[in-house]
């Protein structure tokens, strides 16, 4: 079923985005025909993973140009448009990255600009295909183990997250292909649970036997030797190999390093941000209080506290084993770093 599945999809007038706010209860889309509706959607996490989201910018300036004719905009107005979809979340680089690419088609009309977020979308499919196989085949030869391997995961990096396949989930799918996976564990992924509510939804899809375990237990899951390696994607790679990811990632990085287990990173290259030299100069996006002080709309904290927030946290190069990408595994710990050899 996630082999078809497609988080974000062109219906020809507008986008189907599937609702990841409502999973795994309930399997609902939201219909995309304007600027508003769009913008909304990825900053309230309807449509979430740095590839989904540059597919979903890729085919909102088709959205910008369709809804600019019905309306009368200027092309100043359209552009401004294209503008608020590029920037609805400024952590992710594939959102700018995507949108700039079709950007490039703008002057030559819709059909240019919607074979571009086509292109865009075939292209992560076939990107997230190949890094499969490469973190595959990586990890069985670094692990070296006689039997299949236990993995642990952080976030949501599936068919959901990205045009399809996925890329960490991608991996962990390949290995169970090739039957050499035992167990995942899936961290729950605070605060919006994207771990228990979207990645566990995949793995049933798949019948990949697995765990939800809270974010907290992750490093003691890794410290008592129950895990062989974690694979986790990214929102942003920086020039050095430092890595910004949802939230919680760097807690399984230095568990990992302190166990003496891979630490394993999957994201296409439309991820690696080269014009960012380390990852003090990445943005981390705060967001609202109400998503760590209350939980199902009732409070749970005192009224007088208040609620930080960060939606990811960065992840040193020197604690990532390996980077894969559709080019292969760059060993970024031992120095191979993604500004030299990506470029």
């Amino acid at each position: 079923m996630s082999q078809e599945l497609r988080a974000v999809e062109w219906t020809g007038t507008g986008l189907a985005l599937i609702d990841q706010t409502a999973l795994p209860h309930r399997t609902a889309t939201v219909d995309v025909h304007d600027v508003d509706t769009l913008v909304d959607a990825i900053q309230r996490l309807v449509v979430r993973g740095a590839p989904a989201i540059g597919a979903a910018g890729a085919y909102g300036v088709a959205i910008a140009l369709l809804q600019g004719e019905r309306e009368g905009w200027t092309e100043s107005e359209t552009r401004e448009a294209v503008a608020r979809v590029r920037e609805a979340r400024p952590t992710a680089v594939n959102l700018m990255v995507c949108v700039d690419r079709v950007m490039t088609r703008f002057d030559d009309g819709l059909d240019a600009v919607l074979a571009e977020a086509a292109a865009v979308q075939r292209e992560d499919v076939e990107a997230n295909r190949a890094m499969g196989a490469f973190g595959a085949d990586w990890l069985l030869k670094r692990v070296g183990a006689d039997r299949p391997l236990r993995i642990l995961t952080h976030c949501n990096t599936g068919a959901l997250a990205t045009a399809g396949w996925g890329t960490a989930l991608g991996v962990i799918r390949e290995l169970h292909a090739r039957g050499r996976l035992e167990v995942v564990y899936a961290d729950e992924t605070r605060p919006l649970l994207q771990g228990s509510r979207l990645t566990a939804w995949e793995l049933v899809q798949e019948g990949i036997p697995h765990f939800v375990q809270a974010d907290g237990a992750a490093a003691g899951t890794i410290l008592r030797g129950e895990v062989d390696a974690a694979i986790v994607g990214a929102d942003r790679i920086a020039a050095n190999g430092d890595t910004a990811n949802k939230v919680g990632t760097v807690g399984v990085a230095l568990a990992c390093a302190d166990a003496g287990i891979p630490f394993l990173v999957a994201a296409p290259t439309t991820t690696v941000d080269l014009s960012t030299p380390d990852g003090a100069a990445i943005h981390i996006e705060l967001r609202g209080e109400d998503e760590v002080l209350e939980w199902g709309g009732i409070r749970t904290a005192p009224a007088e506290s208040r609620g930080h927030n960060p939606a990811f946290d960065v992840t040193p190069g020197r604690l990532v084993t390996g980077l894969v990408t559709e080019r292969g595994v760059l060993e970024v710990s031992t120095g191979e770093l993604p500004g030299d050899r990506l470029r």
